[in-house]
């Protein structure tokens, strides 16, 4: 078994955290929430005192962040974390970020010695938990092999998506796809509803015509449709619009950057972001359905 550091335990990271040390993995854990830490260390982690703190000594580091700008604050400058990572070191970045930020740190980490790889997960909360995640990778094949016994604890799909930067392109476009499905299907349930039709059976329907989608198949945004789904819980939990939010200015500024047209990818982000202006940013992102409530 490995030594492992894990830093970042939001509602990602903890049960990500938790499917590791339950494989008997050595876990050193380290979040700026001190719950946090203290909920891993109940179950049998070491709580650190500090990033660094976190990383002495272990062979395998694993980080889960919310953006680019904490990630490269973390890993990078004079006393950046890359300083106090052993050479030969496995890092495993899950963080869904900007490819630019992945190179960028991932170039500075193979100066030193270290091998890593950028492997954003795409699953959610409810995949986090049952260790179902799919990991989306960038990176050279040689440390992806030697990362997959550990993304296997986590996650039921691992994909090579090419180069640093790779994983990170890949999810980028997989969730913008998902906040233009999730805000079309709204609509159209929204539609459907101010003309009288039930919302499940709407969804049922729609499963098995042209127009299904993971949305009305798996995390159907209408309330009382789908027991486990977030919106039969006022959209507690899962994956934040702010989140969401992110990952299509992500978007935005890749496309930008490689002078890509992106219409509906651009308009799904106005839609979640006049959503999130309304309060609604700490919300699960299929509460993008109110938006469209009478």
């Amino acid at each position: 078994m490995s030594r492992i550091a894990f830093i970042g335990l939001g509602h990602m990271g903890a049960p990500m955290a938790q499917n590791l040390l339950k494989a008997g993995h050595e876990m050193v854990v380290f979040d700026l929430v001190p719950a946090s830490v203290k909920m891993l260390a109940d179950s049998g982690a070491t709580a650190a005192g500090s990033a660094k703190e976190a990383v002495r000594g272990a062979e395998v580091v694993v980080t889960m962040l919310p953006a680019s700008k904490h990630v490269e604050g973390l890993y990078l400058g004079d006393d950046g974390l890359l300083q106090h990572i052993a050479s030969g070191t496995l890092v495993l970045e899950c963080s869904t970020i900007a490819p630019e930020s992945a190179r960028k740190v991932g170039e500075a980490a193979n100066e030193k010695g270290i091998r890593m790889i950028d492997a954003p997960v795409s699953g959610g909360t409810g995949g986090a938990i049952a260790g179902t995640l799919t990991f989306i990778v960038g990176g050279a094949v040689a440390d992806l092999e030697a990362a997959t016994p550990y993304l296997e604890k986590m996650g039921k799909n691992i994909f090579h998506a090419g180069d640093a930067g790779a994983g990170q392109v890949a999810k980028i476009c997989n969730n913008m796809l998902l906040g233009i499905l999730m805000a079309g299907t709204s609509e159209a349930l929204a539609l459907g509803t101010a003309n009288g039709l039930d919302p499940k059976v709407l969804s049922d329907i729609i499963a098995k015509s042209s127009g299904r989608n993971w949305a009305t198949e798996l995390y159907n945004p209408w309330p009382g449709v789908m027991d486990h789904a977030p919106a039969s819980k006022e959209y507690a939990g899962g994956f934040g619009v702010d989140l969401m939010l992110k990952d299509l200015g992500l978007a935005a500024e890749s496309a930008l950057n490689a002078r890509a047209s992106i219409p509906l990818g651009e308009l799904a982000r106005n839609l979640y972001s006049l959503h999130s202006s309304k309060g609604s940013g700490a919300l699960d992102f299929s509460s993008i359905l109110n938006l469209y409530r009478k």
